[in-house]
């Protein structure tokens, strides 16, 4: 069965909105929005000013997690304090209510029955205070992914310091130092972050919307302190209920494109097995890689 994803070549906050309408769908009670807030350097993530108006709409609170790779990478997302200082730099919590889901311990750990690599996905405490989600995902390139979208918004976004370890590892470990020691094959890591996002659509039901922006096109992810520069135009914006077919049309619109950048940015999805991301979730069952474009 396939599943709608309707589309926008015009890329400004009201039409964020425009496409949220267009779903057909108003998410209940307290409403969590997954963004990335992006990491202190990195040039290319999606500022609180373009998502100020989507925000608002739905009287959301903006929920991050603190991240597994720490000062290892340069980064200042592994520790609440720092990660919420860089979060007023960056000018979220001037805006919004701001919440790091994992800031309050001990995590909660879900079950996933059916995990292709993981049996269990471990999340911020916070997150069960929530009735609903928006995942608002910038898509771009991804060093480890291959790519970046709604998905990995699901699996890495909404994970704990421990998840993060578990996914990066392959289920091999949830120490966020000892994690790094061990790498995820080829199958284990897409697979791994499938797993790991099954878990949060099963635990949010049809309470869940997404919304992927295909602007700054780099290859690399907005965790990246020094992330190379776009390597293709904007191309646009969508919205589904199903995170699979969002993410697969997302793909399929780069590999579309008459851009000669997208070379380079398939390169990168690739040799990171990324589609295969894609492939396991929909295996899991969690949406359909077959949908109906409907251009708004």
């Amino acid at each position: 069965m396939s599943s709608k994803v309707y589309f926008t070549r015009e890329i400004t906050p009201e039409k964020v909105v425009a496409l949220y309408r267009a779903l057909g769908v108003e998410l209940p009670g307290k409403v969590a929005v997954k963004v990335h807030s992006g990491e202190k350097g990195n040039q290319n993530f999606l500022h609180p000013d373009f998502w100020d108006l989507m925000i608002r709409t739905v009287n959301g609170t903006v929920v991050e997690c603190n991240t597994a790779y720490g000062d290892k990478f340069g980064g200042v997302r592994d520790h609440t304090e720092s990660h919420l200082k860089l979060l007023a730099e960056h000018g979220w919590t001037p805006r919004f209510t701001v919440d790091i889901m994992d800031s309050e311990g001990p995590d909660l750990i879900w079950p996933i029955p059916h995990g292709k690599v993981l049996k269990e996905n471990h999340v911020g405490r916070l997150i069960s205070t929530y009735d609903s989600m928006l995942v608002l995902a910038h898509f771009k390139g991804h060093p480890m992914g291959g790519y970046g979208g709604a998905l990995k918004q699901l699996a890495i976004g909404c994970a704990s310091r421990g998840g993060k370890a578990l996914i990066h590892s392959g289920g091999k470990s949830d120490d966020r130092f000892g994690a790094w020691e061990v790498h995820a094959s080829r199958e284990a890591f897409p697979e791994a972050m499938a797993d790991a996002a099954w878990s949060i659509v099963d635990h949010f039901k049809n309470h869940i919307a997404f919304i992927n922006v295909m602007k700054n096109l780099s290859v690399d992810c907005d965790c990246c302190v020094v992330a190379e520069d776009p390597c293709m135009k904007d191309i646009g914006m969508l919205a589904s209920l199903d995170p699979v077919a969002i993410d697969q049309a997302a793909i399929d619109l780069v590999m579309q494109s008459d851009d000669p950048g997208k070379e380079h940015f398939m390169e990168r999805v690739t040799s990171r097995n990324g589609i295969h991301t894609i492939e396991a979730a929909a295996e899991l069952g969690i949406g359909s890689r077959e949908y109906e474009l409907i251009e708004i």
